[in-house]
């Protein structure tokens, strides 16, 4: 189909986009410190403004004001580029993700997409992995045994996990015939949402996306407890917040991601397509908090175990199925 959306359009859907999501990153760390309080019993954030809405804003100020030390013995470039290129690539991986249709202003068209490509998942896929690069350079960066230990780890968990979070999706792939992330929730409009027939495939993507993002239980690259801080040890001030913010939205992204592949992206009755999208892209990040408060963290033999050993013939087995019956069926 083709459209009438100038350039301009898009560069105004990009600003808008990007400042979304880092205004959710900014308020999602006050959700989830309401949440785990409220969970756990006790007063989460309650100072800064009302019901405390402007502790966001505060954390903001005091990363800005910080001092930034580096070590010594760092390796200047790669230690200040690391914190970029996390937060860059988590940015820019959101962009691929469609929030809704296609909508008629005037003699324009304007999509609820940023980015349409043909291979929008492999490009997500990759620039995830991007960025799992500046957190493993960022840590050896900085010269200390604390951060290239957490920094190893981190490499160990996001490799064993982003083999079954690849093969999770094969199904939906072949069920929906296309790599395009808008072609896919298009197709699951037209047909069911495939979160159905691919019902083991969500769950493989789940766990292994919970890994993928370094949260709890899986948060063994930054074990505060085991590594003082992981791989990001020697950062301070807005260094170190620039890998928070890339850890939030990569949440976020997979969250939409999730969303996309097996609930159907934007589809639902009544509402617009956006609110649709935000409703089950709430519902996602509600239950990663709720991981954070339940379950105790993973010892690191389980966690390497859990990974290779169960969802990656779990992932296998169920793309292979899928595979055999699509051809059957066709």
């Amino acid at each position: 189909m083709e459209l009438n959306q100038p350039w301009w359009i898009d560069v105004i859907k990009a600003f808008i986009v990007v400042n979304l999501v880092l205004g959710a990153f900014a308020y999602l760390t006050w959700t989830e410190r309401k949440v785990l309080g409220r969970m756990q019993n006790r007063y989460g954030p309650n100072r800064a403004g009302p019901f405390g809405l402007l502790q966001p804003i505060a954390d903001l100020v005091k990363l800005l004001r910080k001092a930034s030390f580096e070590p010594a013995a760092g390796i200047d470039i790669l230690y200040y580029a690391a914190p970029v290129v996390a937060g860059f690539t988590a940015l820019a991986a959101f962009s691929v993700i469609p929030f809704g249709g296609v909508w008629h202003w005037g003699s324009y068209d304007v999509t609820g997409w940023v980015v349409n490509v043909s291979i929008g998942l492999i490009l997500l896929f990759s620039l995830s992995a991007i960025g799992i690069y500046a957190f493993v350079v960022g840590g050896w960066a900085s010269e200390s045994k604390y951060s290239l230990l957490g920094a190893m780890r981190t490499c160990a968990q996001l490799v064993s996990y982003e083999v079954s979070l690849g093969l999770s999706v094969l199904g939906v792939v072949i069920m929906g015939q296309s790599l395009s992330l808008v072609d896919i929730a298009e197709k699951q409009q037209a047909t069911m949402w495939f979160v159905i027939p691919q019902f083991v495939g969500f769950i493989v993507f789940f766990i292994s996306g919970i890994a993928e993002t370094n949260r709890a239980p899986f948060d063994l690259p930054e074990a505060e407890q085991e590594l003082v801080a992981g791989y990001h040890t020697e950062y301070s001030g807005m260094r170190f917040g620039l890998f928070q913010t890339a850890e939030y939205i990569n949440m976020v992204t997979l969250s939409g991601l999730a969303v996309t592949l097996f609930l159907g992206g934007w589809g639902g009755p009544w509402l617009p397509g956006p609110i649709w999208f935000l409703l089950k892209l709430g519902a996602f990040i509600f239950v990663f908090m709720w991981l954070r408060a339940t379950l105790p963290r993973l010892r690191y033999d389980q966690l390497m175990k859990f990974g290779w050993k169960v969802l990656l013939p779990v992932a296998t087995a169920n793309a292979v199925v899928t595979a055999v019956l699509v051809t059957v069926i066709d």
